[in-house]
């Protein structure tokens, strides 16, 4: 069961851009041929400096299936995976407010009274998560940072071919990346104090623009037309990467995944990608756990049967501890690079580090969660 507490599927932000972990995902879950019908794939990167002056970098994707990358839209992903599940899976209106064990079980309390009896818990309910805290998990830590992020539909095409730009400076860093022929996702992330975190989104749009007021025309378009309803911002968090250390990624087969578990900065495109790979490792840990080992059908003992479901939540916890480890550090050590305001490191970030933090988020990426079944 899925318990969702909203009273419908909802998207959280507007696309995200899938590398090679996120294909191997959905290709061990069964939607990547849907999802690549619908988007681009990107054949190239175009890196460049905020400032007018300075001449842009590109790179050429390799068709190889290491460097596919398309821009998702987090709706049509998400309708593709509830899509998957058998009718009624999904319980919306659903809101834990408390757990509490029972023996073997779990008692999740709903904020509508209901009390549901399980025997796993797993925790995706994102940064606020309800089960992370019951796990002990500390409060994230916040950034400086605030990302602004928008999502423009061009009726008879946007013209930028199947390409991703960057560009970095001055505090700022910004990106667009289509998604198809006819939608582009935007972002800028930025350290400013001249806005308040409760601007209005016509607000958030003029001060995005002023921001990249010395960028070709046909960039700045983007944000102009976006829809006012289609523009939001959020101030970036992330988990210290020493809590999990020592934290209960899974504990009495209670566990978390996703933003529950390692919450980043979107400095290298891996927040969702990630997720997914969580997702496929969890379900081979718990299924292989939950396998009947009886043959003869006779009903398995509850403490054997809560020891091997214990055993695979730990696995779990063991394969991803070190990934989220280091996919949490890049990520904010590449955003401090990236957005640095120091004339001498902006210098040597636009001559000599763009290519190679191109070629680190690749890197990253690489990684193979394998199928859901050994």
């Amino acid at each position: 069961m899925v318990l969702e507490s909203s009273d419908k599927l909802r998207a959280t932000g507007f696309a995200f851009t899938t590398w090679f972990n996120a294909w191997k995902a959905m290709e061990a879950l069964g939607v990547s041929e849907h999802i690549r019908d619908l988007h681009d794939r990107l054949q190239g990167w175009v890196v460049g400096s905020i400032s007018s002056g300075d001449p842009s970098k590109e790179m050429l994707f390799p068709e190889s299936e290491e460097y596919e990358s398309r821009c998702v839209q987090r709706e049509l992903l998400l309708e593709a995976l509830a899509g998957e599940l058998p009718e009624e899976t999904i319980r919306f209106s659903s809101k834990v407010v408390h757990i509490q064990l029972s023996g073997h079980y779990k008692l999740v309390h709903l904020s509508d009274g209901t009390i549901l009896n399980t025997k796993v818990l797993v925790g995706c309910d994102g940064v606020y998560s309800v089960v992370g805290k019951w796990l002990g998990f500390k409060n994230l830590a916040t950034t400086a940072r605030l990302a602004i992020r928008g999502l423009t539909h061009f009726p008879t095409g946007h013209g930028f071919g199947k390409r991703l730009f960057q560009f970095y400076g001055n505090g700022v860093r910004s990106g667009f990346i289509p998604c198809d022929n006819n939608t582009v996702y935007w972002f800028l992330t930025h350290t400013s104090t001249e806005i308040d975190e409760e601007a209005s989104p016509e607000n958030l749009k003029q001060f995005a623009l002023n921001k990249l007021k010395d960028l070709p025309e046909n960039i700045k378009n983007v944000m102009e037309t976006t829809d006012l309803d289609s523009i939001l911002m959020s101030q970036l968090k992330y988990r210290p990467p020493w809590e999990l250390l020592w934290a209960n990624i899974t504990k009495d087969n209670v566990c978390v995944a996703g933003d529950a578990l390692h919450p980043m900065t979107p400095d290298i495109g891996q927040g969702g990608c990630s997720a997914m790979e969580d997702g496929v490792i969890l379900a081979r840990c718990l299924g292989e756990a939950l396998k009947p080992t009886n043959l003869k059908g006779e009903t398995e003992d509850e403490d054997a049967s809560y020891k091997r479901i214990e055993e695979g939540l730990k696995k779990y916890a063991r394969e991803r501890k070190w990934r989220s480890i280091d996919l949490i550090t890049t990520a904010y050590t590449v955003g401090f690079i990236q957005q640095s305001r120091g004339k001498w490191m902006n210098l040597f970030r636009d001559r000599f580090l763009s290519s190679f933090l191109s070629r680190l988020l690749l890197k990253k990426a690489h990684f193979d969660c394998g199928s859901l079944v050994p």
